[in-house]
């Protein structure tokens, strides 16, 4: 997967560093599977360099493991911090700043994202710099780090359900000269009871089997039309 990105990565300074047949050896070690995110692998790649610099190839069995042992967690804390909760939280505020006519929307996502781009490059020199000492203080904090940032992110995203998802039921009952409205009568238990409970069934489909994010576009929109087709619902 991964692993032919982290060894061209680490080539020039094995070539630096090494000669012969202890450079094929380390260059088999290096083509080992790997699989991390892309944003925050570079902070193995840092510590990689700083223990094979002093080390050498004696490092090689230590090397192999911290790459096994490191790529499964950081692979979660980032997935969950870049590919998730910042997308998910600054594009949300900057699509619907953008529905709302300000500009702002789309400069604060280009921002976001510069802030990204450099962070990720920080991290091969934090790696480097700290080696693994700073592993082994951080890593009992990675299952805290990341558990924040969810609830940092359902958070955010919970609140912007009501304002981004409009949706409503037209339904209303009338007897005599007694008029209900359903809307108003949901109104009443919860406001945008309704739109909660959609994104809710929209989360709990995908985290089925064989559902795929096209797959529910379809499965919205098709529902859309049919609810408003017959009254039930409208947008």
């Amino acid at each position: 997967m991964m692993a032919p990105g982290y060894f061209y990565s680490v080539l020039p300074f094995l070539k630096r560093w090494y000669k012969d047949d202890e450079l094929v050896e380390m260059m088999q070690m290096q083509s080992q599977f790997f699989n991390v995110n892309a944003f925050d692998g570079n902070f193995i790649i840092g510590m990689d360099l700083a223990i094979e610099e002093k080390q050498g190839s004696k490092a090689k069995d230590t090397i192999a493991g911290l790459k096994t042992g490191l790529m499964g967690p950081l692979a979660g804390v980032g997935d969950t911090i870049f590919g998730a909760i910042i997308p998910t939280i600054c594009g949300s505020i900057g699509a619907y700043m953008g529905l709302r006519g300000n500009p702002f929307g789309a400069i604060l996502w280009i921002i976001v994202n510069l802030i990204v781009l450099f962070t990720r490059f920080g991290f091969l020199n934090l790696g480097y710099t700290q080696g693994a000492k700073l592993i082994d203080s951080a890593s009992g904090r990675l299952n805290a780090i990341t558990d924040s940032a969810v609830l940092l992110g359902v958070t955010v995203v919970g609140a912007l359900v009501p304002t981004v998802v409009n949706v409503k039921v037209p339904f209303v009952y009338q007897t005599g000269k007694v008029t209900l409205k359903m809307q108003s009568i949901l109104n009443q238990i919860m406001p945008s009871l309704v739109p909660v409970l959609l994104v809710a069934l929209v989360y709990w489909l995908l985290g089925k089997k064989h559902v795929t994010s096209t797959k529910m576009i379809w499965f919205v929109l098709i529902l859309g039309i049919v609810l408003s087709y017959f009254h039930i619902l409208s947008a």
